[in-house]
């Protein structure tokens, strides 16, 4: 799972990959209309869609001779379940404020007996 990860984490890395998950979350788009809206070349745009099919955020249909992409909810999903992980240590800055100084009250030092 950390390689999937990985993946995923490395392909919304990039601001343009980003926009083009956004978008394809809303519709699905051509390619073409996708290199346009983001105004960058087909060769580039090309690029960045092999990185999000790679990692599993994008699926292509072709439809004649037009390449239509489609997102894919899976691939989301499992940032989503990673972040899951931390949810319940999630909390306001000073709760965790409040936990971390309860921690080391507790913690016996170096040298006293237990």
């Amino acid at each position: 799972m950390s390689q999937t990860l990985d993946q995923l984490f490395g392909a919304l890395a990039n601001e343009h990959r980003r926009e083009i998950v956004r978008m394809l979350a809303l519709q699905p788009f051509a390619i073409h209309q996708l290199a346009d809206a983001r105004g960058l070349s087909l060769p580039a745009i090309h690029k960045h869609i092999k990185v999000l099919e790679k990692a599993g955020l994008v699926k292509r249909k072709k439809l004649g001779r037009t390449n239509i992409l489609a997102f894919r909810r899976e691939g989301m999903m499992q940032v989503q379940a990673w972040a899951g992980l931390f949810h319940t240590l999630w909390g306001t800055d000073l709760a965790s404020f409040e936990n971390y100084a309860d921690f080391v009250a507790r913690t016996p030092k170096t040298g006293e007996e237990q």
